[in-house]
């Protein structure tokens, strides 16, 4: 009987589904931006799917993610159990910010997602397309303020980008830098910047609620479902692609980082995630491993040539 009782209860503990580590998710932001988005869509699907029993989700917003990513560094080094997201907008902030924490100083895991930006104007804009607004931009660079995300973000390259396309100083832009997607829709929506620059699911379900006008996305081509041209069809050689990563902390073991990566390998493969870049409107350029450290590599150095082209870092 005794035999047949631990046997019994073997089996039993072997039939339990095999959790990973509980996760606390840093998103490096106010709520209600990308990466509080994508921080809580990976909380959804990773307990969802059955990979994390729990999983936790806390803002540290401020500098473009350096406040977080500083935070994350330095508290969480030889957790396994900490990650952050991230993203080509942290790389700029850092950048710009001269921050002495970079991001080797985390453990890259994989690129989730990759979402190209837009630009909007109130529904009562006198603005009705983009060539309007590079006509002010030319007339008076100043007088043209942009809201967007952290500075030397996505956002604010872009509209480096656009200002020099169009044969405008970038250092003459007027740019308001918000550290959350929330402060930021609410200054366009109350008429405090002349347009806003974001990635196009912030702004989303206010275009399709007629409240902001949508000028055009920063795609090579017409994204599908979406009813605006591209910045170059609207005449400006612009294009771009924020994209958003996740990160695991310094100080890991191998094992621990291949324990980390096989979740999130997981996770892309699910039903579950592939319906969340669905309705998220967000484009699956997953990449991990090494791969995935290299491409960050080449990303780091050739956003630093933008950001000196455009007069954003020395």
């Amino acid at each position: 009987m005794k035999h047949t009782f631990i046997a019994t209860l073997l089996a039993a503990v072997i039939a339990l589904p095999a959790y990973a580590a509980d996760y606390t998710i840093i998103a490096p932001a106010a709520p209600g931006g990308g990466w509080d988005q994508t921080a809580r869509s990976l909380q959804t699907v990773l307990q969802q799917e059955g990979i994390s029993k729990s999983v936790q989700v806390q803002n540290v917003p401020g500098a473009g993610g350096s406040i977080g990513l500083a935070q994350f560094s330095s508290q969480s080094a030889g957790n396994p159990n900490a990650l952050i997201v991230g993203g080509y907008v942290m790389v700029g902030a850092l950048l710009t910010n001269k921050s002495v924490v970079t991001l080797k100083d985390v453990t890259p895991i994989a690129r989730l997602t990759g979402e190209y930006e837009a630009i909007v104007v109130p529904a009562a804009s006198d603005i009705k397309t983009l060539a309007d607004l590079v006509t002010k931009l030319k007339a008076d660079p100043g007088a043209v303020s942009w809201g967007g995300g952290s500075a030397g973000g996505t956002d604010h390259i872009a509209v480096g980008l656009i200002a020099k396309a169009s044969g405008v100083d970038p250092t003459k832009i007027n740019y308001v830098a918000f550290s959350g997607g929330g402060e930021a829709l609410a200054a366009i929506l109350g008429g405090q910047v002349t347009a806003g620059i974001s990635s196009y699911s912030e702004f989303e379900s206010q275009v399709k609620a007629g409240t902001l006008r949508l000028l055009g996305v920063s795609s090579d081509a017409r994204i599908a479902g979406v009813d605006a041209p591209t910045f170059k069809e609207a005449g400006t050689d612009v294009s771009i692609q924020n994209w958003r990563m996740v990160a695991a902390a310094p100080g890991l073991t191998d094992e621990e980082v291949a324990s980390i990566a096989a979740d999130f390998d997981k996770l892309h493969k699910s039903a579950a995630w592939q319906e969340t870049l669905k309705t998220k409107g967000w484009a699956d350029t997953y990449l991990a491993g090494d791969e995935f450290k290299a491409q960050l590599e080449k990303d780091v150095s050739a956003t630093e040539g933008i950001l000196k082209d455009i007069g954003l870092v020395q």
